[in-house]
């Protein structure tokens, strides 16, 4: 139906699988905030490795697997499909990083994370900015041979679990004044604390803590890239999360609109099956229809970028495929709950897990509001062609061959 090679196919039955298998330990970390045992935690990751599900996005200069944006993508609807952020197991490390990492940057941080034995956070949003990321004041001065880094992040996802930050700052003084640079930065780090873990309405086991960085020495070959640099690759990384978000939301609506369809066929109401009372029929309708646009939407674009579209294009596409699948997923999951009735208010039930999870969607690697923005400027200073032209088709062995850049 969408047109995959074997290759993909069996790319994503493999995600399938691995995704079933996490889905055993959901309701045990809903009840235990999100955590399961360490050994539980080291085998899942291992598996992930073992299996060819971790980093992806990675090229194989890096010693990742070189997947296409198609592939990549197959594997993280799959990771959607699984609640309480288990299926974060199967992790992406920075795709942007590969063409730009110094020697010494990959050896200390880019191939062992690639490998699976380091693990970054992204410290970039901040109390008043959001999805505009130019509204930072966390700022970076050069002295020497080092920058100082002093601001406060908010929402530093995997905070707990990462062993380096990639940080976004405001340069203050130098030819690149007021431009903004990303560093890597280890952790712990003298001048870099915990202010404050904010509890948050899923149960997963990566906190999203507020950190601060005061008087942070940085040497200057943890400088990424160059000066002034560093909101391309910050835009880079929005591109492929807005379509890993898109992919992720596609697998979650999937999973609902499979469980739902299995309950509504299987609870009798009124002498009937629950899934024959037409309003029931119509949100299962209503869902089924909305997930097959949209899993269509997000595998055309991601067939953009195998086809290497302009980067222009490819933003806008990227924010139609966020916008539409974190909005029709969040429909679903509303319409499953309903179906679900008080089953589905409980927190043992996927429904209530999902309808909670993907909230959250809508709002970070930029707001809808935001995409809807970028996606009206487009049209307006590129004309609908840019956007709307069918002129990205890649056959299904060139997508599966074509390497992520």
């Amino acid at each position: 139906m969408y047109s995959l090679s074997a290759d993909e196919t069996r790319l994503r039955d493999a995600a399938a699988e691995f995704a079933d298998e996490l889905m055993v330990y959901e309701v045990q970390a809903e009840m235990s905030g999100g955590t399961l045992p360490p050994e539980v935690t080291t085998r899942l990751h291992n598996t992930a490795l073992e299996r060819g599900l971790y980093a992806t996005n990675m090229p194989e200069s890096v010693g990742g697997p070189g997947l296409s944006m198609l592939a990549q993508v197959l594997v993280q609807e799959q990771v959607g499909r699984v609640t309480n952020g288990l299926g974060w197991v199967m992790h992406t490390p920075p795709q942007w990083w590969a063409a730009v990492a110094t020697d010494h940057q990959r050896r200390q941080w880019l191939l062992p994370a690639v490998a699976g034995h380091r693990h970054e956070c992204y410290a970039i949003t901040e109390e008043f900015a959001g999805s505009d990321v130019s509204a930072l004041s966390t700022t970076a001065v050069r002295r020497g041979d080092d920058y100082v880094l002093n601001g406060v992040k908010w929402h530093v996802t995997s905070y707990n679990v990462a062993d380096y930050a990639i940080v976004q700052a405001v340069l203050r003084g130098g030819p690149h004044d007021g431009e903004h640079a990303l560093f890597v930065v280890d952790l712990p780090s003298p001048g870099i604390e915990v202010v404050r873990s904010p509890a948050y309405t899923h149960t997963i086991a990566d906190e999203h803590p507020i950190v601060s960085f005061t008087d942070v020495v940085v040497p200057a070959d943890q400088l990424i890239g160059g000066e002034g640099e560093g909101m391309l690759f910050t835009q880079d990384w929005f591109r492929f999360e807005r379509i890993m978000v898109a992919a992720r939301c596609v697998g979650a609506a999937s999973r609902l609109v499979d469980e739902m369809s299995t309950f509504a066929a299987s609870r009798e109401v009124g002498g009937v099956r629950l899934g024959e009372h037409q309003l029931v029929t119509a949100m299962l309708a209503d869902s089924a229809t909305e997930l097959f646009a949209a899993r269509s939407m997000l595998y055309a674009v991601a067939r953009c970028v195998d086809a290497g579209d302009d980067r222009k294009s490819l933003h806008g596409k990227a924010s139609m495929a966020k916008l539409y699948c974190s909005e029709m997923a969040g429909r679903v999951a509303d319409r499953a709950v309903q179906v679900f009735g008080g089953r589905g208010y409980m927190r043992e039930n996927v429904a209530e897990r999902m309808y909670r999870e993907l909230r959250v969607e809508r709002i970070w690697e930029g707001a809808s509001e935001l995409q809807r923005l970028i996606v009206g400027r487009a049209l307006l200073n590129r004309g609908p062609h840019a956007l709307l032209a069918n002129t990205c088709q890649t056959t299904p062995s060139e997508a599966v061959a074509t390497a992520v850049s």
